[in-house]
């Protein structure tokens, strides 16, 4: 008798602190017409989530997605949902972009510079998580390829268009785990050893840096920078974590249970692209949308221009 009725109760305060939670989510009211958004990764996870509101909230959004057929069949049903919630919801388009390959980032900023006249939010949202040592297209490590390099030569290419739109924004999404990373300038592409935890920690510290760095490099130009962290989320992100088969029920229970759900994750980037409390502010790092303290090796000026200018290296903007 006892055993049931814990369980119950168990469940019963696991409801009503999902509730609560739930409740006290703030959310992004207010209209984004007239205003063009970027979202990388945006066919399932945080950026899926991010770009059904934004829609929602009337932009222009543009999914930059590497599989384009699962990208069309997101977006059919982002715009079923919001059809349905929300009249004169905004546009969705589908563009092919795939962040391990620079000559896709190319081609990707080409046709948006070509095709678009504006862009007023770009939210770096793609990642790769605790892969399996593999490499990009172009020979890089693939969580530091994608989660850095892809998305460093991805605005760079856009930020004349950016500049044009002033008042814009760019958003980054990084992770706690940047706490376990280091930038190790004798091993960027993981060739003397790879450990993939340390890899992606050191991906998002790469962010905070570079979102830092371009912050600066943008003083006065009316284009703000902000890294965030979602929290741990629900997504097919950990989808290269091995959980024993005997523990994936519990597994699934707890993250029900205290994982935010894409939509919850996602608050973070739609207020930093979105909210009016945050116009003018730039080179700060957020966490359910408040403004959080880094480590000091995540404030290090001298190594995220070190990072920069070997980035711009890597990616072929300099020789």
């Amino acid at each position: 008798v006892a055993l049931p009725a814990l369980a119950l109760g168990a469940g019963l305060l696991v409801a009503a602190w999902r509730w609560l939670r739930r409740a006290a989510r703030p959310r992004c009211r207010g209209s984004m017409r007239g205003k063009t958004v970027i979202i990388t990764g945006a066919n399932s996870g945080l950026g899926r989530a991010a770009a059904a509101e934004l829609l929602r909230m009337r932009a222009r959004v543009i999914m930059g997605c590497r599989d384009r057929a699962r990208a069309e069949r997101a977006a059919r049903e982002i715009r079923a949902e919001v059809g349905e919630r929300a009249d004169g919801a905004g546009e969705l388009v589908v563009r092919e972009l795939d962040l391990a390959s620079l000559r896709s980032v190319r081609a990707f900023c080409h046709r948006v510079l070509q095709e678009e006249s504006r862009l007023d939010v770009l939210i770096n949202n793609a990642g790769v998580f605790q892969c399996p040592y593999m490499k990009t297209e172009d020979g890089f490590e693939m969580q530091f390829g994608v989660n850095h390099l892809g998305h460093f030569l991805l605005t760079n290419l856009l930020l004349g268009l950016l500049k044009n739109s002033a008042p814009s924004r760019v958003v980054v999404v990084s992770s706690k785990l940047y706490k376990y990373g280091e930038i190790n300038f004798e091993d960027l592409n993981s060739e003397i050893s790879y450990n993939k935890s340390f890899c992606y920690s050191r991906s998002k510290l790469a962010n905070i840096l570079f979102a830092r760095e371009l912050a600066r490099r943008l003083e006065g130009t009316g284009v703000t920078v902000n890294s965030l962290h979602p929290g741990i989320v629900r997504t097919n992100l950990g989808r290269h974590v091995n959980i024993p088969l005997l523990a994936k029920p519990l597994f699934n229970l707890v993250s029900w249970a205290f994982f935010k759900t894409p939509l919850e994750g996602a608050q973070t980037s739609i207020y930093l692209a979105s909210s009016p409390d945050v116009e003018g502010v730039t080179g700060k790092y957020f966490g359910d949308c408040k403004e959080e303290e880094l480590l000091p090796k995540a404030m290090d000026d001298l190594v995220a221009r070190k990072l920069w200018d070997i980035s711009e290296v890597m990616v072929g903007l300099l020789k």
